[in-house]
């Protein structure tokens, strides 16, 4: 999987987005082992940029574990900077799977009856409502019915 490319001016923002960031992962003297290629992918999978801090002392050292990291993440390097490395990726869509058998859950409403004379105060009444219920202009909960249809349409087969 090739690193990302990146332009000048999207690497220059990137840059600027990370400033305030702390580093999610830590490399040891280890080095890239499976565990922290696999914090370093939650990571961006959760975050999209990351900052990962190298314990090396050696700047080859560095610049060999961000390519190895960015080529393994299928990552855009974003900077080098000292001990820290900057790695950047897209987020990807979470899939939200949908239930079919779901059903709307109730929902609280306030309900506000003024005063007949304007020197008192407005009361609120907190009352929930369930999926079939309405409030009705006068404060009223009613249920909804389902919409009347002729017999003709039915026999026709229109709704």
């Amino acid at each position: 999987m090739p690193a990302l490319p990146l332009t000048t001016s999207e690497r220059r923002q990137l840059r600027a987005d990370a400033h305030h960031l702390d580093p999610v992962v830590h490399v040891g003297g280890d080095g890239l082992t499976p565990a922290v290629l696999k914090e370093a992918e939650a990571a961006l999978n959760a975050h999209g940029l990351i900052k990962v801090r190298v314990f090396s002392d050696t700047r080859e050292e560095r610049e060999a574990l961000l390519a190895a990291l960015a080529e393994a993440l299928s990552a855009a390097p974003v900077q080098h900077i000292g001990k820290l490395l900057v790695l950047w990726r897209p987020i990807p869509p979470k899939v939200k799977a949908e239930r079919e058998d779901r059903m709307p859950g109730p929902r609280t409403v306030k309900l506000v009856s003024f005063s007949k004379s304007g020197n008192h105060r407005a009361t609120v009444k907190k009352v929930k409502l369930f999926g079939n219920q309405r409030v009705a202009a006068g404060g009223a909960i009613k249920r909804t019915t389902a919409r009347q249809v002729s017999v003709k349409k039915k026999a026709q087969g229109q709704d």
